[in-house]
């Protein structure tokens, strides 16, 4: 074994004989035929090189080959590569990891799937190019002179690919390129200025300027950057300027600049800043100016920390001033007394993460935010706001117009939500799935609503609901499926409703019950009630003693007061609320099972139950 890793080999030649291991070089080029003499070879690496294109012949004379790594070089899937995709899938456990880097549509994809199609050139790339001539050359956009790359406003729409590694500048503004794509710049490791101002950049990926070291220019203004990724100047140890003004920035992380020690001036002016956090620009020991004008800053509690940073640091010097609150408008923050800085309303929850790029719904119209509490009651709303600030503990939806509740996924949206409060609309309605996502609500009113029927499937998930209020509504009849799921209710009201019956075991499934309201209902004492009254009298649940309405001679007396035998039917007197789940005429159902055997079909019956397990 060979291993000469962590030298400076630049070319491939064919008099090699027993290389396996060539990593963290500097080859770009293998010649054709390089490896023709190693038929013994297993092991070849070739990690972390500059390797553009490999010749189609390389590895046809290594039958012995079992490990080839490639990753980590610039590989160029034009159509002298193609071969390589096929080779690579023809022997899936080898030459994992094998990325290409150009052309830009295919930047970052494995090799091994990108289709014959897809490796295409150009009229000018038909022949493969040798070791002898250069593989890098200026592109034809640009011009190349003293370690400089010029592509200014010609149009390009991707950044150039083999450019000359040792460049120290390249310009690129006024060009139409939308996407800045991963390590972009990373093979140009003795790079110090970059301008890609003046374009159209909306993505820039995390690792598009890795590795750059050297860089001590970066010119992004006059884009469209909405948000700076993760880490995206991490390496860049070495930069003085940074200029990221008349883009659309809406947020910065507040480890955006982590690593830029050497940072002399940065420019954010002219973007849609509304407020930064706490500790941004701690890394920037070295800044000398600052531009933040020209942002619609919110100076709320949550910005007092950047007026005491700009007067113990007077670097800002294009006059930033405050969007809002009304009474600090145009103000310059920092010239703003600390104590002017706070927090009313929903100001404080709304803006209170913005160091993880998340800013919250503004309060909806027609509602009044104020804490955490949205309150849009009496607005003769017909459904429910599709958009609520996340923070929301308490929603307020009562006295509107809502009849129906749509299963938009609203709640799902909003984690910290613990009460919602629906009481006095006209809800008739609750669709399936309504409350989706609502795992964190304890208590839910829907007091003086029109609602002639509950089931379980209208609360789901509302697993850790505590409080259901469900009074004067116009509620019939209770049954085993009302409250299935509800195992956390502890306090439930069914005060003024027109139940005249419960099911044997309706209330079983709420297992935390401890007070339960029962009054003002139509209940018929018959036999079917009469589990009732034993329920009442042996479980310890306050329930306020409800009583009887029929037969007239136990109307009013409470309904665990009355003897058991008293509790009697006649020929008539069936049960108005037994369970019956839709069952298919021609079917048999039991629980969730449906049989429909030997019945004659010719097609599928209607009705199946949408709960069947097994049919």
């Amino acid at each position: 074994m060979l291993d000469m890793s962590i030298l400076h080999v630049e070319e491939l030649h064919a008099q090699l004989t027993h290389i396996e291991q060539l990593d963290n070089n500097q080859i770009s080029c293998i010649e054709d035929g390089a490896f023709r003499a190693l038929r013994d070879l297993e092991i070849l690496t070739l990690n972390n090189n500059n390797i553009t294109r490999i010749p189609v012949t390389s590895f046809n004379h290594m039958p012995k080959i079992r490990t080839l790594r490639l990753h980590s070089n610039f590989l160029h899937c034009d159509c002298h590569l193609a071969w390589l995709s096929d080779w690579l899938r023809q022997r899936r456990t080898i030459g994992q990891f094998t990325f290409c880097l150009a052309p830009v549509n295919l930047r970052g994809f494995l090799v091994a799937e990108v289709q014959k199609k897809d490796f295409v050139c150009s009229g000018s790339q038909s022949e493969p190019p040798s070791c002898s001539a250069s593989s890098i050359t200026c592109p034809s956009a640009c011009t190349c002179s003293n370690n400089v790359v010029d592509c200014r406003g010609r149009s390009l729409t991707e950044i150039p690919a083999n450019l000359p590694e040792d460049i120290w500048e390249i310009r690129l503004e006024q060009n139409l390129i939308k996407i800045i794509p991963p390590g972009a710049f990373t093979q140009y490791k003795k790079l110090k200025r970059i301008d890609i101002s003046k374009n159209q950049i909306s993505d820039i990926a995390p690792d598009a300027f890795k590795g750059l070291k050297s860089l001590i220019s970066l010119v992004l203004y006059g884009n469209k950057i909405t948000e700076i990724p993760q880490g995206l100047f991490d390496d860049l140890v070495s930069l003085q300027l940074l200029l990221l003004n008349a883009n659309k920035i809406n947020c910065l992380r507040v480890n955006t600049f982590q690593g830029l020690h050497n940072l002399k001036l940065l420019s954010l002016y002219d973007n849609k800043l509304q407020t930064i956090s706490k500790g941004l620009f701690a890394p920037l020991r070295s800044i000398q100016t600052l531009h933040l004008a020209q942002n619609p800053f919110v100076c709320d509690c949550h910005l007092k920390w950047l007026a005491d940073y700009l007067q113990d640091n007077p670097i800002e010097t294009s006059g930033a001033r405050c969007s809002n609150p009304r009474r600090l408008a145009n103000k310059r923050i920092s010239q703003i007394k600390s104590k002017k800085f706070r927090c009313s309303g929903s100001e404080d929850y709304r803006s209170k993460f913005t160091g993880k790029c998340f800013m919250d719904l503004v309060c909806p119209e027609k509602c009044r935010c104020e804490g955490t509490i949205v309150d849009c009651s009496n607005q003769k709303l017909t459904r429910l706001p599709s958009h609520l600030p996340e923070y929301t503990t308490d929603l307020r939806l009562n006295d509107n117009d809502i009849s129906v509740l749509e299963a938009i996924g609203l709640f799902k949206k909003l984690p910290n939500l613990r009460k919602i409060n629906l009481s006095n609309n006209k809800i008739k309605e609750i669709r399936e799935g309504a409350f989706d996502g609502a795992s964190g609500v304890q208590e839910l009113i829907l007091t003086e609503n029109q609602l002639e029927s509950v089931h379980g499937r209208m609360f789901r998930g509302l697993t850790g609901l505590k409080t259901l209020m469900l009074r004067s509504n116009s509620i019939s009849c209770i049954n085993n499926d009302t409250f299935a799921g509800l195992s956390s209710v502890r306090l439930l009201s069914l005060y003024d409703n027109h139940i005249s019956t419960i099911t044997p075991g309706a209330f079983s499934t709420l297992v935390s019950l401890s007070t339960i309201n029962l009054l003002a209902n139509s209940f018929n004492c018959n036999c079917h009630l009469a589990w009732l009254g034993k329920w009442l009298r042996k479980k310890r649940i306050v329930s306020g003693n409800p009583r009887c309405l029929k037969p007239f001679f136990l109307k009013d007396i409470p309904i665990q007061d009355v003897d058991v035998q008293d509790f009697t039917c006649d020929g008539n007197d069936e049960s108005s609320c037994l369970l019956s789940p839709p069952c298919p005429s021609q079917c048999t159902c039991v629980d969730s099972v449906v049989r429909c055997s030997n019945k004659g079909l010719r097609i599928l019956p209607k009705g199946i139950p949408k709960d069947v397990t097994e049919l």
